[in-house]
């Protein structure tokens, strides 16, 4: 699954142009534009009043992107709560609880005090969420309109976070913030199953702000007249141990090899992260978007911990919160950390100022 899930990654973006690859696209385009007018009409639909959008009582800023995972949704969201809690607002935020057992029944993950629900019932990013933020209240369910009303009447938020919601019209927002990758903002151009677009390429007019991901201080960017835009980039900050512990730099693992696993959207740019920060990496394991971590991917990381000989395991974030099976290994484990940095910081000071 994981070698699919890379085959189509690398095509969407353009990295496979063999005659049977551009052959594949062809036969996909038809159903893209199909998937491309339905989109159109539906958000028609939205602005004529026939689909209707509701409002909470409280401000919302939607975080999200038009390509299939990979931009720092989380990351973002991460950022945006610790900034917002710093200033003395209570925050909530509404997240899909994409992968748990819940599925879109509304469920609060955390009351800002405790974590209620494992991975395994909310999601990974939902507990990743309020694992990050301390004073976060993180609530799942499909339908965030209904979330947000529970988040009013249990817990009186200031400020409402929407996370990965941009394609999520049912709930209005007072500032909707776009993420695009600044390597390749919009992939080849289509739309599923064509290209990694969830829309086409007119629904970034919908965005109040946009942010290239991935960037750095001389990254091109495309201008988006009439929009304004601002730069972040990711770097891993250091490692914890998934035993508990403070952040530790990658120099821990001087002289030592260990083996990489993700079950992330793109695990080769974790991959490649990791070996620029200097680590000996015997083996990478890519698992599915969202791998709930069960007894085959158990096996296959036990397999290369004991034909490698490694000294560690290391892993993302958000796979380490569903890997509770870590503590029957003898290995130590641990998590990367990725942080987001705004490099033109006044420009989403001002977009937040104006909202609050």
């Amino acid at each position: 699954m994981a070698s699919h899930d890379r085959y189509f990654r690398e095509l969407w973006e353009g990295k496979r142009r063999s005659s049977g690859d551009r052959l594949l696209i062809a036969l996909l385009l038809p159903w893209a534009i199909i998937y491309s007018v339905v989109l159109r009409l539906r958000v028609f639909l939205y602005r004529q009043g026939v689909l209707r959008s509701f409002r909470l009582g409280a401000p919302v800023i939607s975080v999200g992107n038009l390509s299939v995972g990979g931009t720092g949704k989380t990351p973002m969201t991460v950022l945006l709560a610790r900034l917002l809690i710093a200033s003395g607002k209570r925050v909530v935020v509404l997240s899909r609880g994409y992968g748990g057992a819940a599925g879109g029944e509304v469920r609060v993950v955390s009351d800002g005090s405790r974590i209620l629900l494992s991975p395994a019932e909310a999601g990974d990013e939902p507990v990743l969420l309020a694992n990050s933020v301390p004073g976060l209240i993180v609530i799942t369910g499909s339908d965030r309109y209904r979330a947000g009303q529970k988040a009013l009447e249990r817990f009186q938020p200031d400020i409402i976070l929407l996370d990965d919601g941009y394609q999520h019209l049912r709930l209005e927002r007072d500032l909707n913030i776009l993420l695009l990758d600044a390597r390749r903002p919009f992939g080849n151009g289509w739309t599923l199953p064509a290209g990694l677009l969830r829309e086409p390429l007119s629904a970034v007019s919908r965005a109040d702000l946009v942010i290239y991901t991935r960037s750095n201080p001389t990254t091109a960017y495309p201008e988006l007249p009439g929009i304004p835009v601002c730069r972040s980039s990711h770097r891993l900050s250091g490692v914890v141990s998934l035993a508990g512990g403070p952040l530790s730099p990658f120099s821990l693992f001087a002289g030592k090899t260990g083996v990489a696993c993700a079950g992330i959207a793109d695990p080769n740019a974790f991959f490649a992260a990791l070996l620029q920060e200097g680590l000996m990496l015997s083996a990478t394991l890519s698992f599915r978007d969202h791998c709930s971590y069960d007894k085959a991917e158990q096996d296959t990381i036990r397999q290369a911990l004991q034909q490698t000989g490694a000294d560690y395991l290391i892993t993302t974030e958000k796979d380490a919160v569903k890997m509770v099976f870590i503590q029957d290994l003898s290995i130590v484990a641990y998590a990367a950390v990725l942080e987001l940095e705004i490099i033109e910081t006044g420009v989403l000071e001002t977009e937040i100022e104006k909202l609050l």
